[in-house]
């Protein structure tokens, strides 16, 4: 009889207990930003706030910046399947990726917290560029082509047309500013594929 492991990956996924430590991580620091400015947060009022160790704290985050990047990945997922977007096609995933970044501009921008004055670029562009090196992955590359770089790219160009759109007196409408988004960076990522 085979016997079938999960791997590491699909457990932490799925694991609740993992899940609650993670969400209890992330909304330490929630609660934390918005008393004190994000250099002044050390791991161990995060851990303190959560209610956990500081160890337990370290077996899901090497370091503070890795918790705010997870948070930031984390709320961009929710804003993308809240809008109901799936990711059925490449169009799709691009559409729905630059909307995911409209928004979580938008409703960042908004926030009482010190969110607003932090350099945004630092947490939502490791998110974007996870999201094209996972599409890039279905995919064949050109010789010679290094399709992190392409991602990197992508992902910078979008966030900057994002942020871009955010400090537009009148600006057009999210729905709108994603459909340009997804012409301007599609010939990017395009480039690379085979």
């Amino acid at each position: 009889m085979a016997q079938v492991i999960q791997s590491d990956t699909a457990v932490e996924a799925t694991d609740p207990r993992i899940l609650r430590s993670r969400r209890m991580l992330m909304d330490a620091l929630i609660k934390l930003l918005n008393e004190k400015e994000f250099e002044d947060i050390s791991v161990q009022e995060i851990a303190d706030a959560a209610t956990l160790n500081r160890a337990t704290f370290y077996l899901h985050y090497p370091d503070k910046n890795a918790l705010l990047q997870a948070m930031t990945a984390a709320r961009f997922r929710e804003l993308i399947a809240r809008r109901g977007l799936s990711f059925t096609d490449c169009d799709g995933a691009l559409r729905a990726i630059a909307l995911g970044v409209c928004d979580y501009l938008s409703e960042t921008t908004g926030c009482p917290s010190q969110l607003t004055k932090m350099p945004l670029e630092g947490s939502i562009i490791p998110a974007v560029e996870g999201m094209f090196r996972e599409g890039a992955s279905k995919h064949e590359a050109r010789p010679a082509v290094d399709s992190e770089m392409l991602g990197t790219a992508a992902a910078w160009a979008m966030f900057g047309a994002a942020r871009r759109w955010l400090q537009t007196p009148g600006r057009v409408s999210a729905e709108e500013m994603a459909g340009q988004i997804e012409a301007m960076v599609k010939p990017i990522l395009m480039s690379g594929a085979v």
